[in-house]
């Protein structure tokens, strides 16, 4: 995994690409801990290692929450946008012509739909999380022209994160918003791995090893899963061409078990945070009925409890049908197989190809989206089975650190193998 990026940083314009992204990322850990004036840290990092939801949030931003930085909001705002937008394109047609059959610009616009979405949520949010800190005392009463600042400040901040994710995907390595998650989880690791060593006891040693063995086994898993497909044979007709014959070879056609990446548990997640969060804003509230729905949405989304997990669970395999539809169209590959003269063999060209390449794509997302909702509630499993309730990452980070480094892997082979082709071109003309 490693030979492709010692061989990139050989390569003078990938070794560019590399320091750039790596020069973005520490742009970003440095907003990380440019705090907001007037919060009291002490009681916010009190304040969110009582809530075992709230620090899940704090790892997938990176710690920017519990600094309450100037990004502190993350990528959220971005992410909650991106899910909106995907479920119009199902809800306007129009939308989803744009999206479907418009190619490059098709796609280009609907990015630029989603970050003008992503300002007013995070207005909304920003919002949200000062009343939340108030609410917990946390924060001071300020003056409406205070409050505007603190809500500007924030927002700008999710927009700064996604111009530097932007950055990165244009100018660096990979995708720039899965890279910056992929930091900010990074970047909290060392932190859960001393909270936990911290912690520990002699009489633990045995469900500390279990948990570590788990921790293995897991990660061995995604790499399986991440790279197990599906090949899909497919014959091309031979074909005569100005006296040169064609076709008359077969190729596969691909179909991975985890089609949808790590999108349908980062979308997920976002969602699964929303009700306690929602519900923090009634804690201290004057209305008995409030309060008493605030303890009821505590109770129902407790990490460790049934409704939460099994929640998530359903969640994430919903979202993983959802988002391989979206990413995967039976249809369109069918017509492209069909317009290049190829054909599954024992399978007739058109809706036939269609009807099989979509049952095969169900059959084989099922096992993947089952992986991807029990990665998802792991770390209640672990915790359960170990005791060990420090090491908060889990499951869900240690999927996206793995897929990221997988899918950045890959991104330096192609780069290198082109590079290796172009080579070889110039090679051939002289």
């Amino acid at each position: 995994m490693l030979k492709p990026i010692i061989q990139a940083w050989k390569t003078s314009d990938l070794r560019g690409k590399l320091l750039f992204t790596l020069f973005i990322l520490i742009v970003f850990r440095i907003f990380a801990y440019i705090p907001i004036p007037g919060v009291d840290l002490v009681r916010l990092k009190s304040f969110f290692a009582e809530n075992q939801l709230l620090s899940l949030l704090d790892i997938f931003s990176g710690g920017t929450l519990a600094n309450f930085s100037v990004i502190s909001l993350g990528l959220n705002p971005y992410i909650n946008a991106s899910i909106i937008m995907q479920l119009l394109t199902l809800v306007f047609p129009a939308l989803e012509k744009l999206q479907k059959e418009e190619g490059e610009y098709g796609r280009e616009k609907i990015n630029q739909y989603t970050r003008y979405l992503t300002v007013p949520l995070a207005v909304l949010q920003a919002f949200g999380m000062y009343v939340l800190l108030k609410n917990q005392n946390i924060l001071p009463s300020v003056s409406p022209i205070a409050l505007i600042s603190i809500v500007v400040t924030m927002t700008c901040g999710t927009i700064f994160l996604m111009w530097l994710g932007e950055l990165i995907t244009e100018k660096g390595i990979g995708n720039g918003i899965s890279i910056l998650i992929f930091a900010g989880i990074v970047s909290r690791l060392p932190i859960s791995v001393f909270q936990t060593l911290s912690g520990y006891q002699t009489s633990q040693i045995f469900n500390i090893v279990v948990f570590a063995v788990m921790g293995i086994l897991v990660i061995v898993s995604i790499v399986v899963i991440n790279e197990g497909r599906r090949q899909i044979a497919i014959t091309y007709a031979k074909r005569v061409r100005g006296g040169t014959l064609y076709g008359g070879q077969t190729s596969y056609l691909p179909i991975r078990i985890n089609t949808a990446g790590v999108i349908p548990i980062i979308f997920a997640v976002s969602l699964i945070l929303l009700p306690t969060t929602f519900s923090r804003f009634f804690d201290a509230s004057n209305v008995q009925f409030l309060r008493d729905f605030s303890t009821f949405l505590n109770k129902s989304f407790d990490p460790q409890g049934l409704p939460y997990n099994l929640f998530y669970f359903l969640l994430v395999i919903g979202f993983t049908y959802f988002y391989t539809a979206v990413i995967f169209n039976p249809q369109k590959i069918s017509q492209d197989i069909q317009k290049y003269g190829g054909f599954i063999p024992g399978i007739r060209p058109g809706s036939s190809t269609t009807a099989y390449l979509g049952r095969v794509l169900n059959r084989i997302t099922l096992p993947g989206a089952i992986f991807l909702g029990l990665i998802a509630i792991m770390p209640s499993i672990a915790q359960k089975m170990t005791g060990v309730t420090t090491f908060l990452i889990g499951g869900t980070g240690i999927l996206i650190v793995v897929s990221v480094i997988l899918e950045t892997a890959k991104t330096f082979e192609s780069h290198l193998l082109m590079r290796s082709y172009e080579g070889f071109l110039e090679k051939g003309r002289t």
